[in-house]
């Protein structure tokens, strides 16, 4: 079958319904496109006056030099995309139509696109280097709408943010949608916040200023009211086939003998009961999230037209939501199994094939042994980006224990790996901290994981340690004594107490926590992310009691809808707001001005002496930088190990001494190896 020629679709009725990029009017007649590797640094010109202009040789020229490329690259995977495919699958109909439909999206990806693609595959390691920070957001909570976020841009160049992540914006049903992650239609954004056009518009306005966006792709399991969900309910044996039907209580109750909960207290279990339909479904998440059965070769393959479309949109990032868990097997976990790295690695070909310069960022948020397959190997990649779920969790483990050990051990572990791999790295996030700590290191050091975690709860919620934290407890399952946390970083570091109690003393210890964590995570390698109000220092915002749809999800404390008040005071530095954003921009300025801060840098932990004083160590091409960082209360001084070196202070700009290196409460030394 000549793949490059056919034209194939959907078979099965109402199976692609939705509209794809190679079938929209219009879909590949702009031309022009970004002019460098990455939208980092250049832009995607499709959209600007007369971009469309050029129909003549030059165009033609243009346009062979794409369809070469696509062909190259597809003639470079096509064994290992069928060999992949045929395994899971072993459906050769399904296998060619698969790859018609990815010709057919390529068709229908904009000329600018086009042109990115070939740019960053002509520098592949564009996202590795230190020029990338990013900032995950809520649409409606930062500017309402798409169109609010796209007038919103400058701000984010004030931020020196070049990368955002959109939060879930597609359709959604009111009131169960888990925060966005029950999707009902893939090709639809939220009528609220606007529409498939307005999408195009943002990126397109993303890519001229060289600032990437990130959006989540949630591919395990779909919301009861996607099309597919409700044909099932009815009774059609096709659309039951797209999910774990069982009529059978037998076989539900075998997989709960092996399956763990995941939120075992608000939805638990693994399965549930549909009356009407006299079946049970499989819903891992939430009862109105149906869990998608990947064994169907069609809900691959439907699944990877909706990848495909979304990336033809102009996304940069796509976020694979709860990876971990697309394929169920009985008598398993249901989680890691290895079909699941053969659909992550067919869907890193097929977006290498059709779309080569997106990225692909695993959600994975288990235990680092558990984490680092899914960039699978150097040979045969699967995610570009993985998020550094464990350090995020030790860091707070430290804030609240003073005691630097298992953070050290934590980074040496991520040190140690290929410098391929690219983690993101946060302090908060949109979800709650859930304390997956190395409890067997811990143990060896007198702390029990059941008493440990309910001092770090305490210590958060502000009852214990000293604490200045506030915040609130997410998912708290009396039987297990377990439970997860909720604030945003300025409440955690006690900006909101300080505030509230009128204590400059204590704003000032929490402004300080709050930079030097930033600093901190800064000097980490791969990718910082910012969640959106940390870099004005916004706190808790408890007014989702009072939204009935929010009430019982206490994750909306840290989801609070951006001030845009208090961000007029970004150039006050005797504002709280201005002396946080005016620290973060210098720090932001300095990790993207000094090479040792890029990715693939060499990096390490030290000994400080000080059991509170973390230091860290980057080195890349001659220069070096060492960082120290004080986890406590206390003024320290600690004596670095060099034989007559000398530095430069990167904060202040004056040389320093490495002989005893003074730090107060909750600072920081950022120092350069003076040449």
């Amino acid at each position: 079958m000549n793949t490059f020629a056919g034209k194939g679709g959907a078979s099965e009725p109402g199976a692609a319904r939705g509209k794809d990029a190679a079938r929209e009017p219009g879909a590949a007649r702009e031309k022009g496109g970004a002019s460098e590797p990455g939208a980092v640094r250049g832009k995607d010109t499709s959209n600007e006056p007369g971009a469309a202009r050029d129909t003549g040789e030059g165009s033609v020229r243009m346009d062979a030099q794409r369809r070469a490329a696509y062909r190259e690259r597809f003639d470079r995977y096509k064994d290992e995309l069928r060999w992949l495919y045929m395994e899971l699958y072993d459906n050769s109909s399904m296998y060619a139509e698969l790859c018609d439909r990815m010709e057919e999206f390529y068709g229908g990806r904009r000329d600018g696109l086009k042109d990115m693609d070939l740019h960053r595959e002509s520098c592949p390691d564009w996202y590795r280097s230190n020029e990338l920070l990013g900032m995950m957001l809520y649409i409606d909570n930062f500017a309402g709408n798409m169109k609010g976020v796209e007038a919103r841009l400058d701000y984010f160049e004030k931020s020196n943010v070049n990368y955002i992540h959109l939060m879930p914006f597609l359709d959604t049903p009111e009131g169960r949608s888990d925060g966005g992650y029950a999707v009902s239609d893939f090709r639809k954004v939220k009528e609220e916040l606007g529409s498939m056009e307005d999408l195009e518009s943002l990126t397109a306005a993303c890519h001229k200023r060289g600032i990437n966006v990130c959006m989540d792709f949630v591919m395990n399991h779909t919301s009861e009211e996607h099309e597919w969900a409700k044909r099932a309910r009815q009774g059609e044996g096709e659309y039951m086939s797209r999910y774990f039907f069982f009529a059978d209580p037998r076989i539900p109750a075998q997989y709960e003998k092996t399956v763990p909960q995941v939120f075992p207290t608000t939805a638990p279990g693994n399965f549930t009961w549909l009356e009407e339909a006299g079946h049970y479904v499989m819903t891992t998440f939430y009862p109105y999230q149906w869990d998608l059965n990947y064994r169907n070769p069609r809900v691959f393959n439907e699944m990877m037209y909706n990848f495909l479309y979304l990336a033809n949109r102009g996304i940069d990032i796509i976020r694979i939501d709860a990876v971990p868990y697309i394929w169920k097997e009985l008598n398993t976990s249901c989680r890691n199994l290895p079909q699941v790295h053969t659909i992550v690695r067919l869907m890193r070909i097929i977006s290498q094939i059709v779309c080569p310069g997106i990225l692909l960022l695993g959600e994975v948020v288990m235990e680092p042994e558990k984490v680092v397959p899914y960039f699978g190997t150097l040979e045969k990649p699967e995610c570009h980006m993985l998020y550094n779920v464990t350090t995020m969790a030790t860091t707070w483990h430290t804030v609240a224990t003073r005691d630097v050990s298992l953070l050290r051990r934590q980074l040496d572990i991520v040190n140690s790996l290929p410098k391929d791999y690219v983690f993101l790295n946060y302090l908060r996030c949109h979800d709650d901290i859930g304390w997956g700590l190395d409890y067997g290191v811990l143990r060896g050091q007198g702390m029990e994981e059941r008493p440990h975690k309910q001092y770090l709860n305490d210590y958060f919620q502000g009852y214990a340690g000293g604490s200045n934290s506030r915040g609130e407890l997410y998912n708290a399952d009396p039987v297990t004594g377990d439970a997860r946390f909720c604030g945003t970083t300025a409440s955690m570091c006690g900006v909101e107490k300080a505030a509230l109690e009128g204590d400059a003393a204590g704003m000032e210890r929490a402004l300080r926590m709050d930079v030097m964590l930033h600093a901190y995570m800064f000097m980490q390698s791969g990718i910082p992310v910012l969640y959106s109000g940390d870099e004005i220092g916004q706190t808790n915002d408890y007014t989702y009691k009072e939204n009935p749809a929010k009430a019982a999800d206490s994750r909306y404390v840290h989801r609070g809808a951006m001030n845009w008040r208090l961000a007029e005071n970004i150039k006050d530095p005797a504002t709280v707001e201005g002396r946080l954003f005016g620290s973060l921009n210098e720090l932001e300025r300095i990790r993207k001005r000094e090479k040792a801060f890029v990715s693939n840098a060499d990096a390490w932990t030290f000994d400080t002496g000080e059991g509170s004083v973390l230091g860290m160590g980057r080195y890349f091409e001659g220069e070096k930088i060492i960082g120290l960082f004080n986890f406590s209360e206390r003024d320290v001084k600690v004596r670095l190990q060099e034989e007559g070196g000398r530095y430069v202070d990167l904060i202040s700009g004056k040389e320093a001494e490495p002989a005893e290196v003074s730090l107060p409460p909750y600072g920081f030394r950022y120092l350069k190896t003076c040449v």
